[in-house]
């Protein structure tokens, strides 16, 4: 394939795909990426689509769940495909080294395009990559590469295509933005059978990511309407009062629907939102804790110890 050619545009070539997965990267991850084309072959019944697993020394891979993933060599190995996909998901900031980045930029024109899923807008972002493009990452991270990365339009979306680069925020992304490629390649009857194949229905990319809680179909409406003003309000929350004021509901009716739902209350629903975005923070960055006890919305470093240790049995400090 030319290289001046978008690997997104109806074509009846065959494309191979080089995969760099970095250590502590997800399994589901890899699956969401490679597992599409598997099945786009099966149907069409000709190797339309190719593949090969590179790695950052050539060796296997450490996966998050315990599994090592084979690779066929390091990312020079890579060499002559059609597209580099770059996986990572956690410490990418450690996995990424400044000899894997540097070879990354050096590399990149070799290719038709090159993507990244999940925290691999922060390895590619670092490379050079992304700068003037339109990217996404996974939601937890979209402040934080915003800040780091000014020269990249950083987006909530599912998944982005700009140009020669493409992005998806997570696994189920992935398997969205690959569904998107089978079907502009091959058409979208293809794609209708591969999602069907995996029983599932494929989401565009403008979509925003929301969390599981928020997107929940069996939960009230007005439950999910406040869990999202929730979510928006991390490092300002509101109390139970002001929500249930904002989605048209008295106090009371809001805490029988939380507890109907969600067997907890709002008040505790929201605690419990802040800490898991605080212990996020404390696990996968090196923020300090007063920034950590700032953004999700605790008064002083000292009250998101009190609460941190009231809810998972130890300090901050102590997890870090």
């Amino acid at each position: 394939m030319s290289k001046s050619a978008s690997i997104f545009t109806a074509s009846r070539e065959p494309l191979t795909l080089a995969l760099l997965v970095l250590p502590q990267s997800s399994i589901l991850e890899v699956a969401s990426t490679l597992d599409p084309m598997r099945s786009a072959n099966r149907h069409l019944g000709h190797e339309a689509y190719r593949w090969r697993v590179v790695s950052p020394d050539g060796g296997a891979v450490p996966l998050t769940c315990g599994i090592e993933l084979p690779s066929t060599g390091p990312l020079a190995a890579a060499e002559g495909a059609d597209a580099l996909v770059v996986i990572a998901g956690f410490r990418q900031s450690e996995v990424a080294t400044a000899p894997l980045i540097r070879d990354l930029g050096r590399m990149a024109g070799r290719f038709a395009a090159v993507g990244g899923i999940d925290a691999a807008a922060w390895v590619l972002a670092r490379a050079g990559l992304l700068a003037g493009h339109r990217a996404t990452v996974h939601w937890e991270d979209l402040e934080d590469l915003s800040a780091a990365h000014p020269e990249v339009e950083v987006v909530p979306d599912r998944w982005v295509i700009d140009g020669n680069r493409f992005t998806a925020g997570g696994a189920a992304p992935a398997a969205d933005l690959m569904l998107h490629l089978i079907g502009s390649r091959h058409g979208p009857a293809l794609a209708r059978q591969v999602a069907a194949s995996f029983l599932t229905t494929p989401r565009p990319g403008s979509e925003p990511q929301v969390s599981p809680v928020a997107d929940d179909l069996r939960l009230d409406p007005r439950v999910a309407q406040a869990v999202a003003r929730m979510e928006a309000r991390i490092d300002a929350p509101e109390t139970a009062a002001e929500v249930a004021r904002a989605i048209g509901l008295s106090v009371r009716r809001l805490e029988t629907l939380f507890r109907d739902g969600l067997q907890t209350t709002p008040a505790a629903f929201a605690l419990s939102l802040r800490l898991q975005a605080a212990r996020r923070m404390i696990t996968d960055t090196r923020h300090p804790l007063a920034e950590v006890a700032l953004r999700t919305g605790f008064s002083s470093p000292s009250a998101l110890s009190r609460a941190f240790r009231a809810q998972f049995g130890m300090a901050p400090s102590g997890l870090r």
